[in-house]
This record gives C-alpha cells, structure tokens and sequence, in this order.
C-alpha cells in the first residue's frame, strides 16, 4: 500500500502545459481520410476542390497517427463540440459526397 502525504489533496491534478513545437503548423481541411489497423487509426488530412464537374481534387497535407485510445477520445470531444456547435447555431447537414475506398492496413 502506497502511502499519501497527509499535505496534499489526493483529487489535485498536474496542472496542464500546452507548447508549439518549432515546426507546429496549423491549416485548412475539408477532407479526411481514415485509415485502420490493429494498431493504430491513420487520419489524412487534405483540402478538396472540383475544377470540372466530373472530377474532385484532394491534395492531402498531413498525416496523423492515433492510437485506439486517442481515437475514441478524440471521438467523444468531437461528438460533446459538435452537439454545443448544433445547439448554439443549429443543425449540420452533409453533402452527399462520392464514397471512396481507401486502404484498411
């Protein structure tokens, strides 16, 4: 059994430090592919645009690893912003977009 200082509240959390990396970057997308495995989930992020009407361009610019557990978190924050986004400026409807079938590695 561990023991506890009795000066310090057991419920305290670290407290939480945000930094940018040098080469942080943010931007723009309005396309995401998702990709799977056992491992890991693969999110690409890419910007789309239809010069013809017969064909889209998606010119992807970051790739981002998450694991399983970082996946489903991010799920749920998503999930509780979306609903707050909704109830403040109302509901979100989707273009039907073409389906694509990307790799499942």
């Amino acid at each position: 059994m561990s023991q506890q200082n009795p000066n310090q509240p057991q419920d305290k959390q670290p407290q939480l430090k945000l930094t940018h990396a040098e080469n942080y970057r943010d931007g723009y997308a309005n396309s995401v592919q998702v990709r799977m495995s056992v491992w890991d989930f693969f999110l690409v992020f890419g910007t789309m645009t239809q010069d013809t009407p017969d064909e889209l361009n998606v010119k992807n610019f970051q790739g981002v690893y998450l694991s399983p557990q970082q996946a489903k978190a991010l799920w749920n924050v998503l999930g509780h912003n979306l609903a707050q986004y909704e109830q403040t400026f109302g509901s979100i409807t989707l273009e039907q977009l073409p389906q694509t079938e990307g790799p499942i590695n």
